[in-house]
């Protein structure tokens, strides 16, 4: 089946397997999605994954996406009589997971909605009509017969608040949602090719789990309770079975790194249909690439002494759109105040309004925060309109300024620190002088690099070691493309000067530089002595750095007689 979406041509289509006893998943394949939340420029498409569980009661698990509304539908009702449908079992209320529950429910009026208290909250907001529901919380569980006993399991912040699990012990199928997934779309159900799959999952865990490293904890923690667990039915790409503890395993060892950092940031966001919840964590994820930890909470729902706790442990704290008007802006202004009071002049801050109707100016609270004596780390940002790439991009930016202040008496310690003979030695390893520049779809990005090599003859192969940190990082995936620009003896003073420079979040990495187009639309600096067009092919994560090893495709030098820049240091801990 083929459907035509927004703006171009797109791949959709339908998938029905029986991924266990009486257990049908009905997979919605988004081929082509090129953004999803704050990970822009996807490669894989994406899944919106969904289930049927038949006892002698029948229970759905999550919907899809409304871009699939008609062959969903036909799938649903080509599968089963929506009559029979006893129960709807509610995730999270995110749109891409709920967003046809009102269609659903207009077929089978009688089915009882499930969900966490505050799914069930929410979905009131989303489709404005009566209907039955059950409201459960962790460790209850649903008896639908013929052996199939569901447990939920209390997940918030994976990554909605409203967040649950649910787990058939007759099938040992745990239903997951957004945790554990990955936007990658393939004509395979299931995990049978890890190879394959293993940097979008680990790329889906930085963007949206990493930020709620200790609410992964927590729920993998109640999930240890359930008893063996032989799939996890996603709700996003293929579902793990064949790497079940490998893949879970992982998600624990990132979730322990992260929360063994030595500094917090809280992020306040409102978990509605707007921007706030997407662009704080952006935000999030960006504070996160600087290996300072992330604690995200929910102003509609937030309890007034969890979030004292939390701003009183903080190094720093984000705020983004706070509702004004309805019932979420009684309890967003009671957190805001309690934050106020709990906020002291040694922590930073940063703010962010993405315009919708109910917003609340965040000038006023930003005055307040600056007489209470907190620093301003990155200018407010103001979002009007849908947000593009490049704001999710300017918004990533900032909170890896703001995690960089954060560290930077760690960083200048780190620094401090010559009188280390192996620190001298490893300085004395000399490299050139590079600009990286590339273009990813509205996001340009550059990077002054001096850890290049070349790696591989057939196909001639590089590889490039890219801090965590730089803003250039997420465009530096499998797939992406880029230019390696190679600087000139004694005429790179310039370029490096500008390239060396603190840029504002967003700022035009190329005002006042002479560049054209390569062909594979990166920008090629016109004053650089060679450059190379490359393709990443692979990357290597290490404690600080990703390793990219990249093809070259294409490339030339401008002046033959002339030698590239050398770049010698003094000390290997720091550039």
């Amino acid at each position: 089946m083929v459907a035509l979406t927004e703006r171009v041509q797109r791949r959709l289509t339908v998938e029905k397997v029986e991924i266990a006893t009486d257990t049908t998943t009905i997979r919605c394949l988004d081929w082509d999605r090129d953004r999803f939340d704050i990970e822009f420029g996807l490669k894989n498409g994406t899944t919106y994954n969904s289930f049927i569980i038949r006892g002698e009661k029948t229970a759905l698990v999550d919907t899809s996406h409304e871009k699939f509304r008609q062959q969903y539908l036909d799938t649903l009702t080509g599968e089963i009589d929506p009559k029979q449908i006893d129960y709807i079992i509610i995730s999270h209320t995110e749109p891409d997971h709920s967003g046809l529950v009102k269609d659903v429910l207009a077929l089978a009026p009688q089915a009882i909605v499930v969900g966490a208290k505050v799914a069930i909250q929410f979905l009131e907001n989303l489709i404005h009509q009566p209907f039955e529901r059950l409201v459960v919380k962790n460790g209850d569980k649903l008896d639908l017969g013929n052996g199939h006993i569901i447990e939920f399991v209390s997940a918030p912040n994976l990554h909605w608040p409203d967040t649950i699990f649910s787990y058939d012990a007759k099938t040992q199928v745990l239903f997951t949602c957004d945790a554990f997934g990955m936007h990658y779309c393939t004509d395979s159900t299931y995990d049978d090719d890890l190879a394959a799959v293993e940097e979008d999952y680990h790329f889906y865990y930085e963007c949206l789990m990493a930020p709620n490293a200790r609410s992964v904890l927590s729920a993998m923690k109640r999930m240890a309770d359930l008893g063996e667990i032989g799939t996890v039915a996603t709700g996003h790409g293929p579902l793990l079975r064949y790497n079940v503890v490998e893949l879970t395993g992982r998600y624990k060892k990132w979730s322990q790194e992260q929360t063994k950092a030595e500094t917090t940031v809280a992020v306040f966001y409102t978990s509605d249909y707007g921007f706030s919840d997407r662009l704080s964590q952006a935000i999030a994820h960006g504070i996160t690439k600087t290996g300072v930890a992330v604690e995200m909470m929910d102003l509609k729902i937030a309890d007034l002494q969890e979030v004292r706790e939390l701003v009183g442990t903080a190094a720093g704290i984000v705020i983004c759109s706070p509702p004004s008007t309805g019932a979420a802006a009684v309890n967003a202004e009671a957190a805001i105040n309690t934050i106020l009071v709990a906020a002291n002049n040694k922590q930073s801050f940063g703010l962010c309004e993405s315009g919708g109707g109910d917003d609340s100016s965040i000038y006023p609270l930003r005055n307040k925060f600056k007489e209470l004596g907190l620093k301003e780390i990155f200018p407010n940002i103001l979002i009007k309109e849908t947000p593009t790439e490049a704001i999710y991009q300017l918004c990533d930016e900032a909170g890896t300024d703001l995690g960089q202040w954060l560290t930077r008496d760690k960083a200048v310690k780190q620094m401090k620190a010559l009188d280390s003979d192996v620190d001298k030695a490893l300085g004395r390893i000399s490299g050139g002088l590079y600009i990286i520049t590339a273009q990813k779809g509205e996001v340009s990005g550059a990077m002054l690099a001096s850890w290049v090599t070349q790696a591989s003859f057939k196909p001639l192969g590089l590889t490039i070691a890219v801090a965590k940190d730089r803003a250039i990082e997420s465009m530096m995936h499998a797939g992406d493309k880029f230019v390696l620009n190679v600087l000139e003896e004694g005429n790179y003073q310039t370029l490096m000067k500008h390239f060396l420079k603190r840029f504002q979040p967003g700022a035009d990495r190329f005002a006042g530089v002479k560049t054209q187009p390569a062909s594979n639309g990166s920008p090629i600096l016109t004053d650089s002595l060679a450059y190379m067009e490359c393709e990443v092919v692979s990357r290597m994560e290490l404690s600080d750095h990703h390793i990219v090893y990249a093809t070259v495709d294409n490339g030339r030098v401008s002046n033959p007689d002339a030698l590239p820049a050398v770049h010698h240091r003094k000390v290997g801990n720091h550039y």
